[in-house]
């Protein structure tokens, strides 16, 4: 973990990806002072590139299928690391991804699901906090017919409950890092008045709804 750890982050840092010492809002609504700004990444292909590719390496003696990764970030993940994996075994392996529907739930469309059903499956996702979303995916895969290998994340900023046990399927992250984290209510930064951050992250709706 530790060439793979200091790699990524180094990427992820040289991007501007990479953030510290903030306070920001996660998709859980998990206050946190740690933010990797995906969006920050993926304007570099290069780099991109390579990050998918070290996801890629972690998991190459897995017996894959299909990549699939969450809308919108998990996109771009699941094409660029089916793409080095296909290099590396030699064979096709497709990339699928899950998309929200009216209701705001991931699910399989344009048919994806068929091409899950019946296959082994990896599933890519990029820095989760509480690792929620991710796990509902592996549950689709599975409701699909599709038998999750494993589950590999860019950075995993919370390595002491988001494990193989959350998941049910060996994880591979390539970075842990410490962070720290609150529930909105008990949060300390909001109580010594550290400013929430607008632009990255959740923070803007959690503002939002505070002032309604």
């Amino acid at each position: 973990m530790q060439k793979s750890n200091e790699e990524i982050i180094e990427i992820l840092r040289k991007v501007g990806a990479f953030m510290t010492d903030g306070h920001f809002v996660g998709t859980s609504g998990i206050h946190i002072d740690t933010y990797v700004n995906k969006d920050a990444l993926y304007t570099h292909p290069k780099d991109t590139s390579r990050v998918c590719e070290l996801m890629a390496m972690k998991v190459k003696n897995l017996d894959i299928d299909v990549v699939v990764g969450p809308a919108m970030g998990g996109i771009i993940l699941s094409q660029w690391v089916a793409f080095h994996l296909s290099q590396m075994k030699g064979k096709e392996i497709l990339a699928v991804y899950t998309e929200k529907n009216k209701e705001g739930i991931q699910t399989f469309t344009r048919g994806y699901e068929k091409l899950v059903n019946s296959k082994n499956v990896l599933l890519v996702e990029d820095a989760p906090t509480t690792g929620g979303s991710a796990k509902k995916v592996v549950e689709i895969v599975k409701n699909a017919g599709g038998k999750v290998v494993a589950v590999s994340v860019m950075v995993n900023k919370n390595k002491k409950e988001v494990t193989s046990s959350f998941f049910g399927a060996p994880f591979f992250p390539l970075a842990e890092v410490e962070m720290k984290s609150y529930e909105a209510k008990n949060c300390l930064m909001c109580k010594n008045n550290i400013p929430v951050n607008t632009v990255l992250g959740h923070g803007k709706k959690y503002l939002e709804s505070k002032s309604k």
